[in-house]
């Protein structure tokens, strides 16, 4: 028999009413092998990313960033959803999501085949020009920087990637690196279309987001700390609206005293099970963390 003071029977019946928004962190992305910013203390890693005033005010930055970038970029394409992933997309097709908002850049809410997803920070398969605007395809860009730089795959970096998808390069590999312009205008640099530390996510994105948040019965805080207010506000707005908050990560968060129910865990495993609980299917082990 269920116990219906359980934090995760609680969550499960939540979940099976409908009207779920996720919010989903990197957190959830860990076990595709790609690391978050800050792990369960909160703590950012030593190794801070590229603010958007040095991305923009530093051809030297530039290169460097796309140096690290274009290593990065073929283990980020390759990496694969895992069951949080795809617990996320079975729990929309089963029409208990009213939308999913990710923090990631990552692509991987789609490669399990969730819809409609909101990328709040944008996403690494595409680049926009600083100039033009125009949006092209990470992958033509890719192609391009390979024939501007032939050598540049030789020396491919064995170190650990880095949660905005770059690897640390010795510095005469970043010195050496030729980095290619706007074709459409043919002189604007170009920069991935990710929200960079220090810039501001798009109002009219951020409006869809409020307006997801007032038509849900519940917010599903997914594998993130909560601890940049891009993501925390929709928290704050749950809260606010008396729409109950639940949260599933390792580690503490910004949002746990808002928080109606909070599980700690590893997402692979907990999301499958309560995606099975929630529809109504036989599940692989109990619903609770550890």
């Amino acid at each position: 028999m269920s116990d219906p003071a359980d934090p995760a029977e609680r969550l499960a019946a939540l979940v099976a009413r409908g009207g779920v928004l996720v919010l989903s962190g990197a957190g959830l992305s860990t076990e595709s092998g790609i690391p978050d910013y800050r792990g369960p203390t909160g703590r950012l890693h030593p190794a801070t990313p590229m603010t958007f005033q040095e991305f923009t005010g530093s051809p030297a930055a530039r290169q460097r960033y796309w140096a690290r970038s274009h290593r990065g970029w073929q283990r980020i394409e390759q990496a694969q959803p895992n069951g949080g992933h795809e617990a996320v997309a079975r729990l929309q097709r089963a029409g208990l999501l009213g939308g999913i908002i990710t923090q990631n850049v990552d692509g991987l809410h789609q490669a399990a085949g969730a819809r409609g997803v909101i990328e709040l920070h944008g996403g690494l398969n595409r680049v926009i020009c600083l100039c033009c605007r125009a949006i092209s395809d990470r992958d033509e860009l890719d192609e391009r920087l390979v024939a501007a730089n032939p050598r540049a795959r030789e020396a491919l970096s064995t170190g650990p990637i880095k949660p905005d998808g770059d690897v640390e390069l010795a510095e005469p590999e970043i010195a050496d690196f030729q980095v290619v312009d706007c074709l459409d205008c043919g002189a604007g640099p170009l920069k991935p279309d990710v929200v960079f530390f220090g810039e501001n996510v798009p109002p009219e994105r951020v409006a869809a987001c409020y307006a997801l948040v007032e038509a849900s019965r519940l917010l599903l805080v997914l594998g993130s700390s909560l601890t940049v207010a891009s993501g925390f506000r929709f928290v704050r707005r749950a809260a606010a609206r008396g729409i109950p908050v639940a949260i599933l990560n390792q580690g503490a968060t910004r949002g746990d005293p808002l928080a109606d129910v909070r599980l700690d865990g590893p997402l692979g495993q907990l999301l499958p099970r309560l995606a099975a609980h929630a529809i109504g299917q036989p599940a692989r082990g109990a619903l609770r963390a550890g």
